[in-house]
């Protein structure tokens, strides 16, 4: 029995509760880690796990085991790299999430490059508008957008853009343009339901709040890019999400004598654990590739 091997499919059992869930992260058919977990018990003389009405949990051994393996697998990753040198390449698989339409504007089309840096490594991209269980999913980095619900999650912020009031001119020369907040009620505004409909606006010192209630609500910023790209009405989105767009006239800022709140991108990791250093090489490559092309814009 491969030791690391084992605790490394120990941990992911634990993290994911289920040995299905544990194989289908590992890509493993899930006799093989039953039958892991079951030697690493034998091995070790002591029970692991419980099943229950829940799912697996660890018994109290087990907890210790799981705390005591996150800390050695982080220390053979560290190890291996420091003996490779500041440029060794990493190896293994790293498993990514991000909004879709962000990942496909700003991170898919950089990611040759960090693959090609890393020859070795394979990544796994999950695309969800919707913040996912990054344990229960496997995930070792989470590229998040807007506030932090959670207070208790490991974030690292990489980059900050504007909000913009943004509507194409074709709907602009149907609708008029709005020269004040208070405009925006006689608009068809595109809201994105996961998000406020009320609007923060400032300028010199003073705020005014507008709220909306849009014909058409979508689960998915793909959903607000292809309603307004349809001359459907105005929206309030990030510059990142229509970079091409604002860029080439496509579509374009109204009331920019006023300011919105910005919108940071946030590198999330898995709570409980140390972030692996491949999910730190990808925060930063991502921070540096967000950055740079703001800059150059």
């Amino acid at each position: 029995m491969d030791r690391l091997q084992a605790m490394s499919t120990y941990v992911q059992v634990v993290q994911t509760g289920s040995f299905s869930a544990a194989a289908r992260v590992l890509r493993l058919g899930q006799p093989a880690v039953s039958k892991t977990i079951a030697q690493l018990e034998q091995h070790l003389q002591v029970r692991l796990l419980m099943r229950s009405t829940q799912g697996l949990t660890p018994t109290e051994a087990g907890l210790r085991f799981y705390e005591h393996a996150q800390v050695v697998l982080q220390e053979v990753e560290e190890a291996e790299l420091a003996a490779r040198g500041a440029g060794a390449n990493l190896s293994g698989r790293l498993r990514v999430s991000a909004a879709t339409t962000f990942a496909r504007l700003h991170v898919i089309p950089a990611l040759p490059r960090f693959l090609k840096a890393h020859p070795e490594l394979e990544i796994d991209v999950v695309l969800d508008d919707r913040p996912i269980d990054l344990i229960g999913e496997g995930i070792d980095v989470s590229l998040r957008m807007g506030r932090l619900a959670d207070t208790g999650l490991v974030a690292r912020r990489l980059a900050r853009t504007r909000r913009l009031v943004i509507a194409s001119p074709a709907y602009l020369a149907r609708a008029g343009r709005p020269k004040t907040p208070a405009d925006l009620a006689a608009h068809q505004t595109l809201v994105f339901s996961q998000q406020d409909s009320t609007w923060e606006f400032q300028r010199a010192g003073r705020s005014v709040s507008v709220s909306v209630r849009g014909r058409a609500r979508f689960s998915a910023a793909e959903g607000i890019r292809t309603a307004v790209l349809a001359d459907m009405g105005l929206t309030i989105a990030s510059e990142w999400m229509f970079t091409p767009e604002l860029a080439d006239g496509r579509v374009q800022a109204v009331l920019s004598d006023w300011s919105l709140p910005d919108i940071d991108l946030w590198a999330v990791f898995p709570s409980g654990r140390m972030a692996t250093a491949k999910a730190r090489a990808f925060a930063e490559f991502v921070e540096a590739a967000v950055n740079q092309a703001a800059d150059s814009g």
